[in-house]
């Protein structure tokens, strides 16, 4: 590998986890159109609330249809979520890679808080599209869910 394929590599690599940390941070902030950039237009994403099942829970096809999965999060005074190792097979203009996070959700029903926190794991298929990387796919996985 030459160093000009390394760098580049390594630049793929660093935008790659640029791209699913903005994830994060789009759900935490509330921002929904920023969340949806971060799709190509015929995306598929998947939510598996028992990620031991092969049938996933929700299936959303296409950038356009994400709208009421991102604004689903306004039901919770707060989100936080956390970020944690990634494994990345980047293949050229191709790339897939789990993802675990720790998401935190807060309700404060009738003054009291609830908090609800879910181990995730994202399985993901990436595209780089007019030299940005995008999530073709996104499969997201709870792992658990403690409720406190």
């Amino acid at each position: 590998m030459t160093t000009e394929q390394r760098l580049q590599q390594l630049e793929d690599r660093i935008a790659i986890r640029e791209l699913i940390d903005a994830y994060t941070y789009c759900a935490d902030t509330r921002n929904i159109q920023g969340h949806i950039a971060l799709f190509t237009e015929d995306t598929n994403f998947e939510v598996y609330y028992d990620e031991k099942s092969p049938t996933p829970t929700q299936v959303v096809m296409g950038r356009n249809n994400l709208y009421p999965v991102f604004n689903d999060l306004n039901q919770y005074f707060s989100t936080m979520h956390f970020n944690g190792q990634s494994t990345l097979k980047v293949d050229g203009d191709r790339a897939t890679g789990i993802t675990y996070c720790r998401a935190y959700h807060l309700t404060v029903p009738d003054g009291v808080q609830k908090l609800m926190i879910a181990g995730i794991r994202y399985y993901d298929t990436m595209v780089k599209q007019g030299g940005a990387w995008l999530f073709a796919e996104r499969k997201l996985k709870v792992c658990w869910i403690e409720n406190r």
